[in-house]
């Protein structure tokens, strides 16, 4: 009797043993080392496992991240296409999305498609196509050409407005030469529609380069694409007075230091900073005129400057 209980409590021992070993309660010999060696490349054995809270979210490429601006107004949908218009090649680049090939056989030659039959263009992009057809540059041959410039007008891809291109997706999609946009450059002043104004222009540009007015940071590829003012249709095309800036003549010979004329917001994105301008305007040499008739239900917004600016804004 008194063997089996001295047998019982020698395996029971035998047991914690395994079990202190196996936990890490018992550090054997080698194992001693072993923490002994991690030490010196900056464990530390009293550090606490770190312990993460928050749970992981969904991993998204860069490109479908979404700002909080962003998501403010727009709906899932429209969300949607726009991301797939905007974004889709927003990692061009000109090593990765032009080929250089044309321009090293055949010079810098552009190429702009021939106006479809029934298609309107306004006269701003009209006036684009003349001046590149109308230059050293130009090319009438697509397989001589570096460049190619769309005859759809992509100028303004506000919704509202009755320079509207409808279908253009389709449109540019079926187009023989465009090859998913490479070697292409696309013009365009006015995109989305009030009050959001995202750079949706309705369809997707993808490896084209595009010349913008307000194009915003996160969407401008650096060294591929390229930011332009706004500018209207009575713009010269070419030629002009010559200007009157003269070398190290500062200030300027100029009448007018800064002028601007154009819509105020009275609500919605870039409202603050045209709200603003007036606080800047003089009527001498600052002249910022601005108005406040935009959108169908502009009356609902109106503020107490409207009345003046308006009138200033029509003379």
């Amino acid at each position: 009797m008194q063997a089996k209980k001295r047998y019982l409590i020698l395996l029971s021992a035998g047991a914690c043993l395994v079990l202190l070993f196996y936990l890490g309660g018992v550090q054997l010999p080698a194992a001693s080392r072993s923490r002994h060696d991690r030490s010196r490349h900056g464990y530390r054995p009293d550090q606490p496992w770190p312990h993460f809270s928050d749970p992981l979210h969904l991993f998204l490429p860069l490109d479908q991240t979404d700002t909080e601006e962003y998501n403010l107004h727009i709906s899932p949908r429209q969300k949607r296409d726009v991301n797939t218009s905007v974004y889709k090649g927003k990692r061009c680049r000109m090593d990765s999305c032009f080929d250089f090939s044309q321009c090293q056989k055949n010079g810098f030659k552009v190429y702009v498609y021939p106006q479809q039959k029934g298609e309107k263009i306004s006269e701003s992009y009209q006036n684009i196509l003349s001046t590149i057809e109308g230059s050293r540059f130009y090319t009438s041959d697509p397989g001589q050409a570096c460049l190619f410039i769309l005859s759809l007008d992509t100028l303004d891809r506000d919704q509202l407005s009755p320079q509207y291109v409808h279908n253009l997706k389709t449109k540019v999609q079926n187009l023989p030469l465009w090859n998913d946009g490479r070697n292409h450059l696309i013009f365009n002043l006015y995109s989305g529609t009030w009050p959001d104004y995202t750079e949706d222009l309705g369809f997707d540009i993808s490896q084209a380069m595009l010349a913008k007015a307000s194009i915003s940071t996160e969407n401008f590829r650096p060294n591929f694409d390229v930011s332009i003012p706004l500018f209207s249709k009575e713009h010269l095309r070419t030629g002009g007075e010559r200007g009157f800036l003269k070398y190290n003549s500062i200030p300027p010979f100029r009448k007018y230091m800064l002028v601007f004329k154009g819509k105020r917001y009275l609500t919605g994105i870039g409202s603050d900073t045209r709200n603003a301008l007036h606080h800047v305007h003089n009527a001498e040499d600052v002249v910022l005129l601005t108005t406040c008739k935009h959108g169908k239900d502009w009356q609902k917004h109106k503020d107490v400057r409207c009345d003046k600016d308006n009138a200033e804004y029509d003379k």
